[in-house]
């Protein structure tokens, strides 16, 4: 038997992006997402969340898109007030540890302030994963005593891991029926899968260069059949 974790990145982005999320875990595969407490549709997700209670949220937290939560992280914004790191961050000098780690400790008390149970820990463009970070997510994730998505630079700590490792084919030109032969081809006891489902919004169009494929995602996580040798997280 695999475990076999598929998890909603984006909840909260737009009112479209929850929308697709909620419509995967009622009729289709999956069973957790991670809220981003500085998208576009916060208060909408949380009460879609409290409305369906098996589906797990955990935070996705925030370094690489729109603003931060705090007023006083200013080695972390651009002169506009948004966060200045990419998508391509690796490239870029390391961060403001000090200040990254005031900002998640923000954003990861905002999601508890909803009252939400808090599932685990991920990030947005796999940013928990920047070397600088790693102590730093490792604190984390014993202080809130959450376990935290697979990043190869915290693969010594597998103590605070959600799974062996994770996905990420099931995106761009992976986005395909066949995940679960994908997956079977793994050699580990327990993997989480990266989606993003949507309801494509012109909110979502004004943020993101990741439209179309979303609802072809939503489409396959409403179809999928679970076959035997898998056991759903």
């Amino acid at each position: 038997m695999m475990k076999v974790l598929f998890n909603a990145d984006d909840y909260g982005l737009t009112k479209g992006v929850t929308d697709g999320i909620i419509k995967a875990h009622e009729e289709g595969v999956v069973h957790a997402t991670t809220l981003m407490m500085n998208g576009n549709a916060v208060a909408y997700a949380v009460e879609q969340a409290k409305q369906h209670p098996n589906l797990r949220v955990g935070i996705h937290l925030v370094l690489t898109w729109g603003k931060p939560l705090r007023n006083d992280v200013p080695n972390l914004i651009d002169e506009t007030g948004m966060f200045k790191y990419s998508s391509s961050f690796a490239k870029m000098e390391a961060p403001d540890v000090q200040q990254v780690e005031q900002e998640w400790r923000t954003q990861i008390e905002a999601f508890l302030a909803t009252g939400l149970t808090l599932h685990h820990i991920d990030s947005h463009h796999h940013v928990h994963g920047w070397d600088p970070l790693k102590e730093v997510v490792y604190k984390l994730a014993k202080d809130f005593q959450v376990p935290v998505r697979y990043v190869d630079s915290l693969k010594e700590s597998p103590e605070i891991l959600l799974t062996d490792t994770l996905y990420v084919g099931f995106y761009g030109e992976g986005v395909e029926r066949d995940i679960f032969e994908k997956l079977q081809e793994l050699s580990v006891e327990s993997v989480e899968v990266m989606t993003h489902p949507a309801f494509v919004d012109a909110d979502l169009q004004s943020v993101s260069s990741y439209t179309s494929k979303r609802e072809a995602e939503l489409d396959i996580l409403c179809s999928l059949e679970i076959p035997d040798w898998v056991e759903e997280m």
